[in-house]
C-alpha cells in the first residue's frame, strides 16, 4: 500500500529534501511512496529546488484521507507532523532531534541519531543499503545539510556530516563553500515578507513545563535590519500566541555571518528563559553569542530551566 513520507510543519530545507530522499530510497527498495509537505518551502528551500531543477512537494495538512500508514522524517513530535497524524500508522521515522510525545500501536523502523541533519543520515542509509545516489538528489542533500549545520559551523555539526558534504559535493560536482554561501543568503532576503510569515517560516512548539513553547528562527546577515521591524514582530506574536494558544514565544534572529543570535521573548515565563541562558532580558530582548541552534542551543536549556 502507498504511504507518504513527510517533513515537520513549516518546512525547512532539510524537512523537503529528507522526504524526497527518503521517499527515493524506499521506492528503490520496492516500497511505493510519495513524498509531500506540511508547508510551502521557504526562500532558501525555493533556491534549492530551482537550483537543481527539482519540483516542489505536493502540500498536505492531513493524510488519512489518502493513506492509512506514513513515513515521517526530520520530526517525531506529533505538534509538528501532519494534523490527523494519531489517525495513521507510523512505520518509518528517521531523524535527529530529541524524542518526546511519541508512541505508536505497532513496531515501526526508527532511526535516529545526534548528527546535524536527517539527510546525513538518510545518505548512510543509502550507502548502507548499495543504492547509488543520483547526481541531482546528492546536491539536494547536500544543501540539506549545508542548511541545518549553517555551511558546517553549528555546534551541531558532526565528523558524519562533514564526511557527508565532501562525498554529496564531489556526487553533485559542486563546490560546497561557494555553493553554501549563496544558498544561505537566498534564505536572509527578508524585507518582502510580512510579521506573520516572519514568525512561523521556520516555528516549532514544543511542550515543557506543561506550557506551549513556540520557537521560531530567522537567518538574516543583518540583525539591526529585522530589529527595525521590532514592534510590529511583538504585535504579530502576541497575536499568534492569542490565537493559538502559545504560553511562550521565543523568536531566535540569527546572524549566520557571525554566528549570534538575538532572542526576542513575548509570553510568560520570562523568567525560565533567563535562567536557561544566565542572563537577564532587557526590554525583552537578549544577545545570545554564538548561538546558532534550536536543537541544542535552545531547546535543551529550556527544557533543563523549566524541568
Amino acid at each position: 500500500m502507498k504511504e507518504l513520507v513527510f517533513g515537520h510543519k513549516n518546512p525547512d530545507t532539510d524537512a523537503i529534501v529528507a522526504a524526497k530522499a527518503y521517499s527515493y530510497l524506499q521506492n528503490q527498495l520496492g516500497a511505493d511512496t510519495e513524498a509531500v509537505a506540511l508547508g510551502t518551502p521557504n526562500d532558501e528551500t525555493a533556491f534549492v529546488l530551482d537550483y537543481f531543477n527539482e519540483d516542489q512537494p505536493r502540500v498536505v495538512s492531513t493524510v488519512k484521507n489518502e493513506v492509512e500508514a506514513v513515513m515521517l522524517v526530520d520530526h517525531n513530535e506529533p505538534q509538528q507532523s501532519a494534523d490527523d497524524i494519531a489517525d495513521v500508522a507510523v512505520t518509518n521515522v528517521i531523524d535527529h532531534h530529541r524524542i518526546a510525545n511519541f508512541n505508536t500501536a505497532a513496531p515501526l523502523y526508527y532511526h535516529a541519531e545526534p548528527v546535524g541533519c536527517t539527510s546525513t543520515i538518510i545518505f548512510n542509509e543509502f550507502k548502507q543499503r548499495g543504492v547509488a545516489v543520483p547526481e541531482k538528489l546528492a546536491g539536494l542533500m547536500l544543501s540539506a545539510i549545508i542548511s541545518d549545520t549553517l555551511l558546517l559551523k553549528s555546534p551541531t555539526t558532526t565528523d558524519q556530516d562533514v564526511a557527508a558534504v565532501k562525498e554529496l559535493a564531489a556526487l553533485a560536482h559542486v563546490d560546497y563553500e561557494d555553493y553554501g554561501m549563496k544558498m544561505l543568503k537566498a534564505g536572509t532576503k527578508l524585507d518582502d515578507k510580512t510579521e506573520e510569515e516572519l514568525i512561523t517560516s521556520d516555528a516549532k512548539t514544543f511542550e515543557m513545563g506543561g506550557k506551549s513553547v513556540r520557537v521560531d528562527q530567522v537567518n538574516t546577515v543583518d540583525l539591526d535590519d529585522v530589529f527595525a521591524r521590532e514592534g510590529k514582530l511583538v504585535a504579530a506574536i502576541k497575536q499568534q500566541n492569542a490565537s493559538e494558544g502559545y504560553d511562550l514565544f521565543l523568536l531566535m534572529v540569527t546572524d549566520i555571518l557571525n554566528s549570534n543570535t538575538r532572542l526576542l521573548v513575548v509570553g510568560e515565563p520570562t523568567d525560565v528563559v533567563e535562567k536557561a541562558f544566565g542572563k537577564e532580558l532587557v526590554a525583552g530582548k537578549m544577545d545570545l553569542p554564538g548561538v546558532v541552534s534550536r536543537k541544542k542551543q535552545v531547546v535543551p536549556p529550556m527544557q533543563e530551566a523549566f524541568n
